[in-house]
């Protein structure tokens, strides 16, 4: 199967659907494909489960970004200026890194630093 992740205002995806590979065998057969059974002319991009192509699988909220031609997650939802798109990957990483002592740790918004995840028996 090809995915096709449709693109709205504002670069944003609003739907996420999938195309056979027997209809769908270049990009542009796929869009056309789409855009003839919804009777449309929609921006439709082509997005890869393995995200061996455009950074990232398409999901709903996602922005697409025609300048890295990449879909880009949703941002965390934090108010901290801590959470920047790192340009290589196209994901929202911490500023702060999070420890690498082989524990787990979640992101405290009101401390902005990382506090261990302790799990009770």
């Amino acid at each position: 199967m090809a995915y096709f992740a449709k693109i709205g205002t504002g670069n944003k995806v609003v739907r996420v659907t999938k195309v056979d590979d027997t209809i769908a065998t270049t990009e542009q057969s796929g869009v056309d494909f789409l855009n003839n059974l919804f009777e449309t002319n929609d921006v439709w991009k082509q997005t890869f489960q393995d995200g061996s192509q455009r950074k990232h699988y398409a999901g709903v909220g996602y922005k697409y970004d025609s300048t890295r031609d990449a879909f880009i997650p949703i941002k965390p939802f934090y108010k901290s200026k801590f959470w920047i798109l790192n340009e290589d990957t196209c994901i929202w990483e911490c500023s702060i890194p999070c420890p690498d002592d082989g524990k787990r740790y979640k992101w405290n918004e009101t401390t902005n630093s990382w506090d261990e995840i302790i799990w009770v028996k």
